[in-house]
């Protein structure tokens, strides 16, 4: 057994592994490393706009993923009341077996503070649509201030889409 730590048990040879050279490299020099492969997507990770960071918890909600109460301090008005209301029956909830998932998300501002998006979701063969409305508070944190699904305003008190 080799007691020389530098190498892999099994290497024949006496050189131990090359450090990187400090200078230009010449030919006599060896091989040059293979740098590393390169992913698909050139553009840098962009963050989420918050129409798109909204869609998918309202999405969350909505299935019954997640509880209403997650949306606890993102929402202004009867936004919450709405989404109380209506989280029980999930009306976004998945069919025959397929999970819901957000296909297009896309938002205007209508006014400076005022984002109003729409979003297609679809679940298996169905798909469904989603609007909602987002204001940027004095403290720059945006809350969804109204909810729409398929045409049907969710209002408080009233029985939602099925």
């Amino acid at each position: 057994m080799s007691t020389d730590r530098t190498r892999p048990a099994g290497r024949r040879d006496q050189n131990g592994p090359r450090s990187a050279p400090s200078g230009p490299r010449s030919a006599a020099s060896g091989p040059r490393p293979v740098p590393p492969q390169r992913s698909r997507r050139l553009q840098p990770h962009r963050p989420q706009r918050p129409h798109q960071w909204f869609a998918e918890r309202l999405l969350a909600v909505l299935s019954g993923q997640r509880p209403v109460h997650w949306m606890l301090g993102h929402t202004i008005g009867e936004a919450y009341d709405q989404l109380a209301e209506l989280a029980p029956s999930t009306p976004l909830r998945a069919t025959h077996g397929s999970r819901p998932v957000l296909r297009h998300c896309r938002g205007a501002q209508p006014a400076t503070g005022v984002v109003e998006a729409f979003a297609s979701i679809a679940a298996g063969d169905r798909v469904r649509a989603m609007a909602f409305r987002l204001e940027q508070g004095a403290d720059q944190r945006w809350r969804c201030a109204a909810v729409e699904l398929g045409g049907e305003r969710l209002t408080a008190g009233a029985p939602g889409p099925r």
